[in-house]
């Protein structure tokens, strides 16, 4: 399809993009990057420990080809040497090994491309299909591995060729030199050799890492479209959202209903605001239960009417109260004095219900800062 085109991959990948990548196995990987790294350990390895490998690989030698005479009368005896000169060896070498093996593990850091990814274990019928095979035979990756094949033939040939015409004369002046000597030069000269042909690949590295990081970013690359979707999944569809704040706001009216039961007093605007106001023993102030405005105002007030909840009509108050108390939550200073009064009538109230005698007088120019009460809905 058009939009699943590599011509519509404008868009840079995201960071999730390329965290699903990896969780795939799907890093960027240079094999001259490795062969480099490891060759080049195992050049200066030898060059600096070199006379210490000869001396230890000769007296290897010596041991090995000078057995001891029970060795040759106890048949018995040559396993346990076999594997005493087995340990020896591989004690000699280990140091070379150890590094290679080191070598061989850090060209993914180099590359920020080290990932254990069980994914990628999974077997993946579409690399065994030929047709793919043949795809990726001839495709741009193809070519560019020709490319630094016939590039590293021609660089290595080259300096070979050069090496070699340089030291002609000392290649055939080892004729003339005494074994030991003649042996010692004819090192020198390999360990430098070798190392002037490693180094010559570090022209090839220098080209490939950045191809290959370059192709890795590049088969990345997203579709407008596909950024959007993943900006959805990371952020959340908005229906998706609205319809869980949704769902939230009703659970949330549901819990503050049931409290409108348990409320000391209904304070009302009286028709477009309604708070509910509870105070218990041992609270440091009254708390706002419930709170609403419209159909959530009427509807606490048919509560407060179902369950003998009182309620006062103060507006200044009422809209103060919606305004600037929050649910759960003691109610603002600025209103102690105010919501003082109006409880004191609430228990007067009570107590006339209890006892009866003069019916109390609602609380009139309730103490509400002017600065609290917002402009009347």
């Amino acid at each position: 399809m058009a939009e699943d085109s590599d011509l519509e991959k404008t868009e840079e990948p995201t960071g999730r993009r390329i965290e699903q990548a990896r969780e795939k196995g799907q890093i960027p990987h240079s094999r001259e990057l490795g062969t480099f790294t490891v060759l080049i350990v195992a050049a200066m390895t030898l060059w600096m420990m070199g006379g210490w490998f000869l001396d230890r690989s000769l007296a290897l030698g010596r041991k090995a080809f000078t057995p001891e005479i029970h060795h040759l009368l106890e048949p018995a005896m040559i396993v346990p040497r076999m594997v005493e000169l087995f340990a020896d060896t591989f004690f000699v070498f280990s140091p070379l090994f150890g590094l290679l093996l080191v070598a061989a593990i850090l060209p993914p850091f180099f590359l920020n491309a080290w990932v254990f990814a069980p994914k990628a274990l999974v077997p993946d019928l579409q690399r065994m299909n030929p047709l793919s095979g043949l795809g990726r035979m001839f495709s741009w990756n193809s070519l560019m591995e020709l490319g630094k094949a016939v590039l590293k033939a021609t660089l290595v040939g080259g300096v070979a060729v050069l090496l070699i015409s340089r030291q002609r004369d000392a290649i055939f002046g080892l004729l003339a030199e005494p074994l030991e000597s003649g042996l010692a030069h004819a090192g020198d000269m390999l360990m430098f050799s070798f190392l002037m042909l490693v180094l010559t690949l570090l022209i090839v590295v220098a080209a490939d890492v950045p191809f290959q990081l370059w192709q890795y970013y590049h088969k990345l690359k997203m579709t407008k479209d596909e950024v959007k979707q993943e900006m959805k999944e990371m952020m959340g569809d908005p229906m998706v959202k609205g319809r869980i704040r949704s769902l939230q706001m009703q659970a949330a009216r549901r819990r503050m209903m049931q409290a409108v039961p348990q409320a000391d007093v209904i304070v009302t605007n009286p028709t477009h605001y309604a708070v509910a106001l509870a105070y218990k023993a041992g609270m440091a102030a009254p708390k706002v239960v419930a709170k609403g405005t419209g159909v959530i105002a009427l509807k606490i007030r048919e509560l407060a009417a179902e369950h003998a909840v009182p309620t006062l009509e103060a507006p200044p108050l009422a809209r103060a109260l919606y305004k600037h108390g929050d649910l759960d939550k003691e109610i603002p200073g600025g209103l102690y004095a105010a919501v003082a009064e109006v409880l004191a009538y609430i228990y007067q109230l009570a107590r006339w219900r209890e006892t009866g005698g003069a019916y109390p007088v609602p609380p009139q120019q309730l103490p509400v800062p002017p600065e609290l009460v917002p402009e009347a809905a």
